[in-house]
């Protein structure tokens, strides 16, 4: 004799629901693996074009662009293994478009001197506030952080383009009372 609660018709009997939840969460997560792999069959763009003129900056501040911004920023993207993995991977490429349509190094040239200046501004006004790199880049990319030395060097090449050159930041010795604090 079975114990009370053994007998599958005891309960199927005590929650007739229980085999229908069942089946339908089946049902359901089957249904999302299926979509997964259809995901990833949507092409998605990841390009590099050939860089057709890169930023002329001291040899500071183009490792601190190169190791901070030249990811989205330009055409010499490094597409990390989660770049091809879809939903994430459309996230990303979409990301890299808006960046290069905002400011894209690997074409400097075709901005005009007045633009060139103004882009140089924004950078550090980016962050300055906290903008750039984004916060959810970091956590991937903790390389891309910026150091307290990092912001003091763009943001004397960025005050450099006020002062007409565009390839070399003023030196100054003299902090600033508005100089980004340290992390």
């Amino acid at each position: 004799m079975n114990p009370p609660g053994d007998n599958p018709s005891t309960k199927d009997e005590r929650d007739p629901a229980g085999g229908k939840r069942k089946r339908v969460g089946k049902i359901i997560r089957n249904l999302l693996v299926v979509l997964f792999v259809v995901f990833q069959f949507v092409p998605v763009e990841r390009s590099n074009p050939p860089v057709e003129s890169d930023i002329p900056a001291p040899a500071d501040v183009k490792v601190i662009l190169k190791r901070s911004c030249y990811e989205c920023h330009s055409h010499e993207t490094a597409w990390p293994w989660y770049s091809y993995v879809a939903p994430v991977s459309w996230l990303v490429a979409h990301d890299v478009e808006e960046a290069r349509e905002e400011m894209n190094f690997s074409t400097w040239d075709r901005y005009s001197d007045k633009k060139k200046r103004k882009k140089k501004h924004e950078c550090w006004e980016e962050v300055e506030e906290g903008e750039m790199p984004l916060w959810f880049y970091l956590p991937l990319h903790p390389e891309a952080r910026l150091s307290a030395d990092d912001r003091k060097v763009l943001r004397r090449w960025s005050k450099s383009a006020g002062a007409g050159s565009l390839e070399s930041p003023q030196r100054d010795d003299e902090e600033d009372e508005d100089e980004v604090d340290s992390d």
